[in-house]
């Protein structure tokens, strides 16, 4: 089965920009097992209530949350479809890398080829 990988460079940016906070991936692991409000998520962290809705707001823009509102909460749950489209573009790189080190591997187990026979060259006088 062949996946298309559908990731815009800008999409594929975006998104690993997001991935490389470490507030921002601890947002996402909490959000994509159950929805939580921006301000229970804001309890959790030593930083301010606008500081979370930052980071919130750049995973939001990433496609790796959304965001709704219920009452006067704004609820954030994790989003698996992006999740899943960036594990595809990683498993691509993989079989990529995979395919390098098995031709690596080919190659070193194969017994050594001997030099091609050369002709002795007349001296010049």
């Amino acid at each position: 089965m062949v996946v298309e990988i559908d990731l815009s460079d800008a999409e594929v940016d975006r998104i690993f920009r997001a991935l490389a906070d470490a507030t921002r991936r601890d947002i996402v692991e909490r959000v994509l097992t159950g929805e939580q409000s921006v301000s229970a998520l804001a309890d959790r962290y030593d930083m301010s209530f606008a500081a979370v809705q930052k980071h919130v707001a750049v995973l939001e823009r990433a496609g790796l949350v959304t965001k709704h509102h219920r009452g006067r909460e704004r609820l954030v749950r994790g989003n698996p479809d992006t999740i899943r489209r960036v594990q595809h573009l990683l498993d691509r790189y993989e079989r990529l890398w995979r395919a390098r080190i098995d031709a690596l591997d080919a190659l070193l187990a194969a017994p050594p080829s001997t030099p091609p026979a050369t002709t002795p060259v007349p001296e010049q006088e």
